[in-house]
């Protein structure tokens, strides 16, 4: 953690960025709330992401008029992130110069990814992308399957037990009859979660399940962040009662699938990833080559064919 500098005539206190916006945060410290600055030591570091964003675990020093300076920031843990490529076009300051990190959240303890079980029905090569998203930036994944009371619960099985069987956390759901709420608060509380989901899921539904008027407060920062391009984020964390912070993130698709490589794309497939050194060729991209241990396994039933389409899917895209 970068050391603080002390400034008698202020006080020092540690705190939560929750919002970023043109170079001011809103830092929350306790149950206040302080709009702060970075210290101009700060901006002068290099660094080659953000050097504050939202989640970021700060110290800052309180001044009279009651804004603050952050004066340190904590070594991050999980990012989600997306990647902008050097400027071309003009001379880079460093061979070694790198693609710069654009910071979307900070400190995610895991992102909760909402599908109803119909009424839409479930987009699940849309889960695989979210998936995707969730691996190759390190965050721990969790699915929410809502809307369990429209469908039987062996039909809610069948659709959303192939990723229990790759290890991820499955809660069914209901808004409408309470079903899976109190497990979804209780995977919530005291963590800091990006949500993310298509529309029409019933995702504020659920979320006034779990706290009266979460949903509504989630949707109201969404509708004012998500103004101009889709894939321009800039999350709001809303508190919960319980303890822990909920930040939605619709731009997540988009955020991140443009910034896989996709000779690693296999590597964030966990059912995929076991076959891939099998294969006769390195560079194997798994969709033609002679020799594929992956399209073995997809022949034999060792991989889901349905799981392996969306791997194609995002591959030739990526590709193209």
């Amino acid at each position: 953690m970068t050391e603080a500098i002390s400034n008698p005539k202020s006080a020092i206190c540690n705190g939560l960025i929750i919002k970023a916006q043109s170079g001011f945060f809103t830092v929350r410290t306790g149950d206040e709330s302080v709009v702060c600055k970075l210290r101009g030591k700060l901006k002068k570091e290099k660094r080659q992401s953000d050097l504050a964003t939202v989640g970021d675990r700060v110290t800052i020093s309180r001044l009279p008029d009651g804004t603050g300076v952050i004066e340190s920031i904590a070594e991050r843990t999980h990012t989600l992130a997306r990647r902008k490529p050097s400027p071309k076009g003009r001379a880079a300051r460093s061979e070694k110069e790198a693609d710069h990190e654009s910071i979307i959240l900070a400190n995610l303890d895991q992102a909760v990814f909402v599908f109803a079980c119909a009424q839409p029905a479930p987009r699940l090569g849309m889960l695989d992308r979210f998936l995707v998203v969730a691996e190759a930036n390190g965050i721990p994944a969790v699915i929410c399957a809502n809307k369990t009371d429209l469908v039987s619960a062996e039909e809610a099985q069948s659709q959303f037990s192939i990723f229990e069987s790759l290890g991820y956390t499955v809660i069914y759901a209901s808004a409408r009859t309470g079903a899976g709420v109190a497990e979804l608060r209780a995977q919530l509380a005291g963590r800091l979660s990006a949500l993310a989901g298509p529309s029409g899921v019933g995702k504020s539904s659920l979320l006034n399940a779990i706290q009266p008027g979460l949903g509504i407060a989630v949707r109201s920062v969404s509708g004012a962040t998500q103004k101009g391009r889709h894939t321009t984020v800039h999350p709001e964390l809303i508190p919960l009662d319980g303890g822990g912070w909920v930040a939605d993130t619709p731009g997540i698709r988009a955020l991140a699938l443009h910034d896989i490589d996709p000779y690693e794309l296999d590597g964030y497939f966990p059912d995929i990833r076991p076959f891939v050194d099998q294969c006769n060729f390195s560079d194997c991209t798994h969709t033609v080559e002679s020799g594929c241990a992956v399209r073995k396994a997809v022949d034999r039933g060792a991989v889901n064919r349905r799981r392996y389409e969306s791997y194609t899917n995002i591959r030739l895209g990526q590709a193209a």
